[in-house]
């Protein structure tokens, strides 16, 4: 079986590395390479959705970002324990129609021995926000790393 590491038991040096890997992965807006840190058969909820391993995921995604246009992702490290990571995150995006919207949420991931994500439960609420309210401009892609994280900017 593919592995991705850091692998569980999580320290906090290791649980941070998977919370920004994650988040560099899907500021890429690629469901192919998101999904590669699922398991075959790992379950999520995410809002009213509740897709079944990475096929299913795979859709999910391609919906979600053909409707959040400009996405740009925020992550931080909430709590970890054991094979368990918890996260805060915030993300900003447009729909087809220009109206712009932060969306805050929470994450619960659950990991297998091989680092592999088996379970993950999202909690999000949706913000509609003015254009000059953005915080995240920077270009479309992985967060620079000398860009202010959630907590900098008083998220």
């Amino acid at each position: 079986m593919d592995s991705k590491p850091p692998l569980p038991p999580f320290t906090a040096d290791t649980a941070k590395q998977k919370v920004r890997m994650a988040e560099d992965a899907w500021n890429s807006r690629d469901p192919d390479r998101v999904v590669q840190v699922y398991t075959e058969d790992s379950r999520w909820r995410n809002r009213a959705e509740f897709p079944v391993g990475r096929g299913q995921i795979r859709e999910f995604l391609q919906r979600k970002w053909a409707k959040e246009l400009d996405y740009r992702l925020i992550k931080e490290l909430w709590a970890f324990a054991d094979n368990r990571i918890a996260v805060r995150f915030a993300y900003e995006w447009h729909d087809d129609a220009g109206n712009w919207f932060r969306s805050y949420g929470n994450e619960n991931w659950e990991f297998n021995e091989y680092g592999l994500m088996q379970r993950r439960f999202a909690s999000i609420n949706d913000l509609l926000i003015k254009a000059d309210d953005r915080l995240f401009h920077w270009p479309l892609g992985r967060r620079p790393d000398d860009h202010a994280g959630l907590s900098e900017l008083g998220l």
